[in-house]
């Protein structure tokens, strides 16, 4: 089974950046899905970025648009959220997600089957 492990999460200023990392291990990553996701406290989860199996061009939450970009590097068989420009509405724990067949589309849903365990970004000043 794929197994995903984050990091690069962190307390930040605002204004600041992260790149969070989602390194994958067990399966190459070459045509999974991926999405990234956070949780804040008292809110339900939403999707923040995905790319789907067919490798099309990435999705992103309005809220983040312009300021966050997801990308991968399949040598490294890892890929990565650039978050910049970071805002207190920001803070959550991020998860990354991938599978095999996955649909990545304007509602970024988070029917994938594997999951990374979280990491925590905070932006505060």
């Amino acid at each position: 089974q794929l197994q995903l492990v984050e990091s690069g999460g962190g307390l930040v200023q605002p204004g600041g950046s992260l790149r969070l990392s989602c390194a994958a291990s067990g399966y190459p990553l070459d045509y999974y899905g991926i999405g990234w996701f956070r949780q804040a406290p008292g809110k339900e989860r939403e999707g923040v970025s995905c790319i789907g199996s067919d490798l099309g061009s990435p999705n992103y939450a309005d809220s983040v648009k312009g300021r966050f970009t997801i990308s991968r590097d399949n040598s490294k068989n890892t890929f990565y959220l650039q978050m910049n420009n970071l805002k207190p509405e920001d803070t959550a724990a991020y998860y990354c997600a991938a599978d095999l067949e996955y649909y990545c589309t304007g509602d970024i849903s988070d029917f994938l089957e594997n999951w990374g365990q979280g990491t925590q970004v905070t932006v505060s000043s």
